[in-house]
């Protein structure tokens, strides 16, 4: 690993290049925050990605490339006399401190739960901080991920089941609703009361899968990563059964389902 004087020289480096792109490359030159943003969603998708496929070279490189972006915005903060690099590495370290007085003061606590309980008010407490404990989460995050950062902010607070074996009742609960609406949609009799119940089944769905992350969150899974890996599971074995058919001469549209199937557990013994 490297040396303390060796990080900082590197990222010496790093802002020297930046300094230089900005006025000497044209595209670089060009970049806001606005023409950046949606780059940088891309970017931390592709680290996520690195991640869960456990590639550590690839990490690594992903991981240059969001730190790219960091410090190009921190440049253009600088130019507008906004902001620069310091500030923002201040302002964090700052923050790091504050809401860790377990460790920079004199707080004592039990374990990491009561850490983050203190983390979320601590914020609260904070002169630009969040002032109500779900406003840190962000309108913009993919659905699911906001459902389990909310109710993980809220556990922050207390707000939980007191077993977590008692989510399963609620679960079933939302499950059942869900299901009574769909069958409402099947038996409506006219359109608007089939829009009416669409609409109902639409928000039961919704209320099933909060359950549903909430469950997962409560023996320690998260959700967000469980889909992930399933989405690309499923990926690799309707792959394999497209070449497959493909290899055959075949098309899928004219297989059965009973072929496909059997294609598919194919797959699925290969541990694909």
């Amino acid at each position: 690993m490297k040396t303390r004087q060796e990080k900082l020289e590197a990222f010496g480096r790093i802002l020297d290049i930046l300094d230089e792109l900005r006025v000497k490359c044209p595209w670089d030159r060009k970049q806001t925050t606005e023409s950046l943003r949606p780059q940088t969603i891309e970017e931390v998708y592709e680290l996520s990605d690195a991640i869960l496929k456990e590639d550590g070279k690839n990490v690594s490189k992903e991981l240059g490339d969001v730190l790219l972006h960091v410090l190009f915005y921190a440049k253009i903060g600088e130019e507008k006399g906004e902001y620069d690099i310091v500030d923002v590495i201040n302002f964090l370290c700052d923050k790091l401190i504050y809401r860790h007085p377990h460790v920079f003061s004199t707080t004592s606590v039990a374990d990491a739960e009561e850490v983050m309980k203190n983390w979320e008010m601590l914020k609260t407490k904070e002169k630009d901080g969040n002032k109500r404990i779900l406003s840190g989460v962000p309108d913009a995050l993919p659905p699911l991920l906001k459902a389990y950062r909310m109710q993980d902010k809220a556990r922050g607070v207390g707000f939980d089941w007191e077993e977590k074996s008692q989510v399963w009742d609620k679960v079933k609960e939302e499950m059942g609703e869900y299901q009574a609406e769909l069958d409402a949609v099947d038996a409506a009799s006219t359109e608007e009361e089939r829009k009416a119940a669409f609409d109902r089944a639409e928000a039961e769905l919704g209320d099933y899968l909060f359950a549903v992350v909430n469950a997962a969150r409560l023996y320690g899974l998260n959700p967000d990563t469980a889909l992930e890996r399933t989405c690309a599971k499923f990926k690799r074995r309707f792959t394999y059964l497209e070449e497959h058919t493909i290899r055959q001469g075949r098309d899928l549209k004219d297989m059965t389902l009973a072929e496909m199937d059997e294609i598919w557990d194919e797959a699925k013994a290969k541990g694909l």
